[in-house]
Order: structure tokens, then C-alpha cells, then sequence
């Protein structure tokens, strides 16, 4: 589902050229032959001479991820990038976009159609929420690029055991314990027109109670039996342990999650094809089992997320290997 065809420039016969001419060079010593060859393997990386890039990324550990492997693999390529964590809220992050002060940055595509897009209508696949986002995005000076495989939304998660021993699968299989289930979740779940109402509308059933828990709890409430079910994240680190069961939303209320780093038109017509073709290769790498683990390194292992981000396009070959 590629927004644009990728033409990637090679840069090697201009390389090969420039080192053959240092070489040649009468009385040419082993220093200047050695900053040839440098010279030379620089000026193959297609960044080199862009404008300078900034990355924004938003407040919580998966965008502080995100942000670091964009970041990283950009560089590696030779482009200038910094990176600005924490960007803001909505209208900041737009704001900075159409003031050139910010050029690109990871989004949700719910979120970009719901929130900013304003679209109030479902959609049916991940492919109608780009098409639609990504019409909206070129009418406002910017671009989607490619989606990422995983989709991060709200999920109502149970204990692996519990799923077991009553056949729970979907949302909608809820219906069988209803009398008996608590479900917990920060308190406005409860309330939000996107949360427990719009559940129990869309799948037919009422929990006997509801807990609010602490955002972070919802895990240690279902180890701890306060709880049976939770309203939880799709990437959370927590769920590389096998220990939960993520019910399947079939009816897509939650929506679609996928990541869609957006860039202003100006910003990928100005850093060129290699630009956008190293970020949409970074997203297609990101699946749902990728993220969990990502999360959970930073999370769960407390590695700084540069570090999680280098070792992952390391293992990805996109970095090359430290020694």
C-alpha cells in the first residue's frame, strides 16, 4: 500500500570517480588518499547535503521508540535529523508542522482521522482509514507515508487462565460472565463515548462492576484478582509474557492504531525518494510482536530507548554492528 514509487539514486559510479582521480594524483600522500576514500563513501549516502530534519515524538515510551529508530536509521543514511520528544498536544504538533519548526512525527491513524482529519464515520479496514487520512493530509500541505503493520488501539485484556477455562476469544464473548465480571480501567473509560459505553453497545454486554484502577494497575489488578478483565494497550511490554490474553475486537471499535509518520509535502519533496523510502522500510519492520518487545525492553528491562532502537535496526541490518 505504497503512497508513491520509490526511486533510489546510486551515487557509486560519482564515488568510484572522485577516489580514482585522488589516487592518481602525483605525490599524493597516504593521508590524502585515506580522506579521498572518505570523501568518496560519504558522498555515496543519499542525506548527505539535505536540510536538516526534526523529528517530534509524543510522551510515553513507544513514541519515545518510535522516534529513536526513524532518528537512528535516518542518520545512518546521512541525513542531518534532531529529535524533539514530547511535542505536545494536538494543535502544537499542527501548529509546528505548518510553521516548518516541526517535520515530521509518528501518529495514529484513528487519532489523525478522528482528531484532527475529523472524520466521524467507522471505517472498515485499515486501507479506507489511510485513503481517507492520507486525502485529508494532502489537502493541508502534508503526507502520510507508509502504515506500520501494527496497530496500537485499546484492548480489554483477561488472564491467559481465566480465557481458558470459559472459552473467551473475542470482546463479544464478555456475554458469558457478565454477571460475574468486574472490569477495571482509569477511571474515564468509564464514562468516554470510545470506551465502556461504546463496548457494551456494540457487543451486548453489561460487566457487574466496573474498578477504576490507576493507569499502569490494570495488570497487577488481574494478577491480584481484583479484577477479571482490563482495558489495557495492544503493544503493551506486559503481554510478552504469556501470561494475558489480549479478546479480539472484531467490530473495530477501538479503531485502526497502525502508526503513519506524517511529513510536511514540502519536507519530502526537499529530502528526496531515499528520505521517505528509509522510513517507510523502519515501519514495515514494526509488528505488533516487534513493538511488545520494544516496549518492554524500555519498560520492563529499563533500557533507554536509543538503545533499544539500535540494537533492533542493528539486528535488522539497517545499523551497522558495534563492535
Amino acid at each position: 500500500m505504497s503512497h508513491r514509487q520509490i526511486a533510489i539514486v546510486l551515487w557509486a559510479p560519482l564515488a568510484a570517480a572522485t577516489l580514482a582521480l585522488a589516487v592518481a594524483g602525483c605525490g599524493s600522500s597516504s593521508h590524502d588518499a585515506t580522506a579521498a576514500v572518505t570523501t568518496a563513501t560519504t558522498s555515496t549516502l543519499p542525506g548527505t547535503g539535505k536540510p536538516p530534519v526534526t523529528i517530534g515524538d509524543k510522551n510515553f515510551t513507544e513514541q519515545f521508540v518510535l522516534g529513536q529508530l526513524y532518528r537512528l536509521a535516518l542518520q545512518a543514511k546521512g541525513f542531518s535529523v534532531s529529535l524533539n520528544p514530547n511535542i505536545g498536544p494536538t494543535e502544537v504538533t499542527m501548529q509546528a508542522l505548518a510553521s516548518g519548526r516541526l517535520d515530521m512525527y509518528p501518529e495514529y491513524l484513528s487519532t489523525w482521522d478522528d482528531t484532527i482529519a475529523g472524520y466521524t464515520r467507522k471505517f472498515n479496514s485499515v486501507g479506507d482509514a489511510y485513503r481517507a487520512g492520507q486525502r485529508y493530509a494532502l489537502a493541508h500541505g502534508l503526507e502520510l507515508l507508509d502504515p506500520t503493520p501494527f496497530s496500537d488501539t485499546d484492548a480489554i485484556v483477561v488472564g491467559s487462565n481465566y480465557a481458558a477455562e470459559r472459552n473467551l476469544n473475542t470482546i463479544g464473548d464478555l456475554r458469558k460472565v457478565a454477571s460475574t465480571l468486574t472490569i477495571g480501567a482509569p477511571p474515564q473509560f468509564q464514562q468516554s463515548p470510545g470506551g465502556l459505553p461504546a463496548l457494551e453497545q456494540a457487543y451486548g454486554f453489561i460487566p457487574a462492576a466496573f474498578k477504576p484502577l490507576d493507569v499502569g494497575g490494570q495488570y497487577q489488578a488481574i494478577d491480584q484478582g481484583l479484577v477479571q478483565a482490563a482495558d489495557v494497550n495492544t503493544t503493551d511490554g506486559e503481554l510478552v509474557s504469556g501470561n494475558y490474553t489480549l479478546l479480539d475486537d472484531p467490530l473495530r471499535v477501538f479503531g485502526w492504531g497502525n502508526v503513519v509518520p506524517v511529513v510536511s509535502v514540502k519536507t519530502a519533496d526537499a529530502e528526496g525518494p531515499a528520505f521517505i523510502a528509509t522510513i517507510d522500510k523502519v515501519s514495515s519492520l514494526l509488528t505488533i510482536d516487534v513493538m511488545r518487545q520494544l516496549n518492554a525492553a524500555v519498560d520492563e528491562g529499563h533500557e533507554d530507548p536509543a538503545t533499544a532502537a539500535q540494537q533492533f535496526l542493528v539486528s535488522r541490518g539497517l545499523l551497522p554492528a558495534t563492535s
